[in-house]
């Protein structure tokens, strides 16, 4: 693979969603035996509670309404804290306090895209929501976690606070709907083809030599 010609993996992703955190674990697995070659990910957007109040929901009134109270909630979860721990991954969903709207985090990880340092913000929103029960939808969260990754947290407050940007997230989540995608994470390689879900590393790196033999994409393809 030339240098000129990057093959790109997007992963469209919600960061309340804790399989896009195990499937972060296993793509990074599966990119540790392609180091060194020319590989760009990408996070793009997903909402999966489109209709969550944009302050969130008190975490036990969200899962009495989802999961018909905690101990249905607690037997779904079982499985995931399980597959997480294989990953290194000490899920504590008991410590989680407020479900979030995760719109603005979205905007974060766009910004963060701009400045760089994408992967960083987005394995703070992970950590700091599910293994630290933050609100990821508090305007002073995302920018604590935009400052500790190298962006200006002052001005980043002063964008959460405005509009920017709101209409590129959204585009980038109707398109995601768009093309298919009715569930994540999902990881489209080269621009041609997507596994959905928390895939192994064997069939994620399948698809890396896959996309590598097709060839790279335009950077602004999935724009």
């Amino acid at each position: 693979m030339g240098a000129n010609n990057p093959v790109f993996i997007d992963v469209v992703a919600d960061t309340l969603c804790p399989w896009c955190y195990i499937g972060k674990r296993r793509l990074e697995k599966a990119l540790a035996r392609r180091e060194g070659e020319n590989i760009v990910v990408r996070w793009r957007p997903y909402l999966l509670n489109p209709d969550m109040p944009e302050a969130g929901m008190e975490r036990n009134e969200y899962l009495n309404a989802k999961f018909a109270g905690a101990a249905n909630a607690a037997a779904k979860y079982a499985p995931i804290a399980a597959a997480g721990k294989q990953e290194g991954l000490d899920f504590r969903f008991e410590a989680i306090e407020r479900s979030p709207n995760t719109f603005n985090s979205h905007r974060l990880v766009l910004w963060a895209g701009q400045a760089g340092c994408q992967d960083a913000v987005i394995e703070s929103l992970f950590r700091a929501y599910f293994i630290e029960g933050k609100d990821i939808g508090d305007m002073d969260v995302l920018a604590e976690i935009a400052a500790n990754a190298g962006m200006n947290g002052e001005e980043t407050r002063k964008r959460l606070d405005s509009d920017a940007d709101r209409g590129t997230v959204q585009r980038a989540i109707d398109t995601a709907r768009r093309i298919g995608v009715t569930g994540v994470p999902c990881f489209i390689f080269a621009d041609r083809f997507a596994v959905s879900g928390a895939q192994s590393p064997d069939i994620l790196l399948r698809a890396i030599d896959q996309a590598m033999a097709a060839g790279g994409t335009d950077p602004q393809a999935q724009d």
